[in-house]
């Protein structure tokens, strides 16, 4: 096994030659299981790259952090966001704000990735949450973001929701890493969200979105045992039945005697 995580030299060079698997999660035991299973790039919380537990439990792991570009701000807060970021061990990060911003992190070194396609924050421009490059114009508009990407300094684009036809003829002439979410196995990454492999999304599963177990109805049956236990608890104490004296300490009876007779001479 590696003993460090891919560089972006190193997926660059795996292009067409490794498929590599990607999961966004958002715990620490969600990263150590990625680790274990053999999952080699992660997308994590940003806060998640500061909590020392991340690289104990996923060393080999390359990382991008990321969030919404309208949660960081203008240009030069994604770079005061980032720095902090690179520093701390993050090996890239996930921009889908402006060219400009792409520009200036990736004018500081910092590996960038983009995002084309179906973009959920900025869905409204392309028809909703829907696949886009149907289209001979939307597919074009798809190569024309990968290519302006490219030439702003960033690495690699997340894909998302792009015909696989037409994300298999932009791999053949773009030089970027394509992080493929419903887009296709001609991605040089399979991206999926842990929360749709381990089947605990509420509410619409994406059509790309292969569930691999059950954790809803895991955590649902998890639910009615809290609740079991916790009423059990709660009518044990209004019974008087808790605490019981196995699980009281006491004293022994002249201490306790002697405790009253002092507190006996005590004023409030």
């Amino acid at each position: 096994m590696a003993k460090r995580p891919p560089t972006v030299f190193d997926l660059l060079a795996g292009r067409g030659k490794h498929q590599y698997a990607m999961l966004r999660v958002e715990t620490i035991d969600e990263a150590a299981a990625a680790q274990a299973a053999g999952v080699e790039i992660l997308s994590i919380p940003p806060a998640m790259i500061h909590d020392p537990r991340f690289r104990q439990v996923a060393p080999t792991a390359f990382a991008f952090s990321g969030e919404n570009f309208f949660e960081i701000g203008d240009t030069s807060a994604f770079l005061k966001w980032a720095m902090p970021l690179f520093k701390a061990g993050a090996d890239g990060v996930y921009c889908s704000g402006s060219l400009g911003k792409v520009k200036e992190l990736a004018a500081h070194a910092i590996p960038v990735c983009g995002h084309v396609g179906l973009i959920p924050s900025k869905a409204t421009w392309t028809g909703g949450f829907k696949a886009v490059g149907k289209t001979l114009d939307s597919a074009k508009r798809v190569w024309d973001q990968c290519v302006a990407l490219e030439d702003a300094g960033a690495f690699a684009v997340e894909i998302e929701v792009v015909p696989h036809s037409i994300t298999q003829a932009i791999a053949e002439k773009t030089n970027l890493f394509l992080l493929s979410m419903g887009g296709g196995p001609a991605g040089h990454a399979q991206y999926l969200f842990s929360d749709d492999v381990l089947g605990q999304t509420t509410g619409h599963t994406p059509r790309h979105a292969k569930i691999y177990a059950d954790f809803k109805a895991e955590y649902a049956a998890l639910q009615v045992k809290r609740i079991a236990a916790m009423k059990a608890f709660a009518d044990d104490v209004h019974s008087g039945q808790y605490p019981a004296p196995q699980y009281m300490v006491d004293s022994d009876p002249d201490v306790v005697a002697a405790s009253r007779d002092w507190l006996g001479d005590q004023t409030k």
